[in-house]
């Protein structure tokens, strides 16, 4: 199935396919000698309404922009809003003028002239390709993205089994995700942490700010394996060791309300190193959700207020979490076992120090760049992960 729409979101055109056959007119664009496929019924005439609608939003959001210039916040949502429509308005604009250039080309075949005869046939077999991608794109594009993609997100990375090796483990993925991070303009910064003492983490919690930031970094939520011999080893022995990884949506306190009557709060004077680091002062903060038991503390900053303020924050991430990993499990069971569940159990990731190999468990993808991959270069899974993610959902789509 093809379908091109105009800028004025009044026509929709089919290219026929295998099994599909051309007719001198189709019922369903409003334009005569135009492909019409055999099975143009309820998902074609779904696809149409869904095409008009986003066409016509989209006017309407340039409209109100032109005249929100004195409204700042209303200009904002504004703009938010037509930034998710435009990449759709831009392929379907797109499609119909590779459409329009290939309907061109096709008449120009029956041309007098060989060398004309000639050149339309090659400009068909050029722009017929092209046409097949951009439908595919835009059924894509089609599809309802998760509503998170564009939030910022909290990362908690946990020591998991193996002692101080999975504890330096941690201090790696750490140092990966903040680096990654770095390459693509986004901003990270710690909210709290636990160190080990030789330069690892038993545990970690960061904030990743920018665009996009949790469409790319969800995929990273579950097991992580490392195998290689520690330090501390005299016989050379390769050991395993683990860490987990939870990526989490920020949500702001309109989504999540938490009413104070749930929330206990704690205070006790930071640990630190000794000497001046010394907290004298109760300025640590420890935060219990009494309906789900989540406990939540802080102790990095020196401000009793800032330490409650990012307790808060995570608190909230977590319970924004559970809600969408419920209302996820009880909408598609199925999908959610797939690519992309990020679900915690799951052993996504072994890094093999002494073969220098990382492989992606759940797509079956390795890289033989190990420190590359530790130095923040996570993209080669990442863009695996997410365009079968796509498909999938793609697949479910039309299923």
């Amino acid at each position: 199935m093809h379908t091109a729409y105009a800028e004025d979101a009044r026509e929709v055109v089919r290219v026929p396919e295998e099994g599909m056959v051309e007719s001198t007119e189709c019922s369903h664009s409003g334009r005569g000698s135009m492909p019409c496929p055999l099975n143009a019924g309820v998902e074609y005439l779904g696809m149409l309404e869904k095409l008009k609608g986003i066409a016509g939003r989209f006017e309407a959001l340039e409209q109100e922009l032109a005249v929100a210039a004195m409204q700042p916040q209303r200009m904002a949502e504004l703009a938010r809003e037509r930034a998710g429509l435009e990449p759709v308005v831009t392929a379907l604009r797109e499609y119909q003028a590779v459409e329009e250039q290939l309907e061109q080309a096709r008449g120009l075949r029956t041309s007098e002239d060989p060398d004309m005869r000639a050149l339309a046939e090659a400009e068909t077999e050029e722009l017929a390709p092209r046409l097949q991608a951009l439908d595919r794109r835009l059924r894509t594009l089609l599809i309802p993205r998760d509503p998170r993609d564009d939030r910022n997100v909290i990362v908690e990375i946990r020591a998991g089994t193996g002692g101080d090796e999975a504890g330096l483990f941690a201090a790696d993925l750490f140092r990966m995700y903040t680096r990654y991070a770095e390459a693509r303009g986004w901003k990270s910064e710690i909210l709290s942490q636990n160190e080990t003492g030789i330069g690892g983490f038993k545990e970690v919690i960061f904030q990743v700010r920018g665009q996009g930031a949790f469409s790319r970094l969800k995929y990273e939520s579950g097991v992580h394996r490392v195998q290689r011999v520690p330090m501390t080893e005299a016989q050379g022995r390769i050991h395993t060791s683990t860490a987990t990884v939870a990526v989490l949506a920020e949500a702001d306190e309109v989504e999540i309300d938490i009413p104070e009557k749930d929330v206990k709060m704690d205070v006790y004077r930071s640990a630190g190193a000794g000497g001046q680091n010394v907290q004298k002062n109760s300025t640590a903060v420890r935060l219990t959700h009494l309906p789900s038991g989540i406990v939540v503390q802080c102790q990095d900053e020196r401000s009793q207020l800032q330490n409650r303020m990012r307790a808060m924050s995570i608190l909230r991430a977590r319970l924004y979490d559970v809600a969408i990993e419920a209302r996820q499990a009880e909408e598609d069971a199925a999908r959610r076992s797939q690519v992309g569940s990020g679900e915690r159990s799951e052993k996504i990731r072994t890094y093999n120090f002494p073969q220098s190999r990382v492989t992606d468990h759940r797509i079956g993808v390795s890289s033989h760049n190990l420190p590359g991959v530790l130095d923040g270069g996570l993209d080669t899974f990442i863009d695996e992960l997410a365009t079968r993610d796509e498909a999938e959902r793609l697949q479910a789509a039309e299923g």
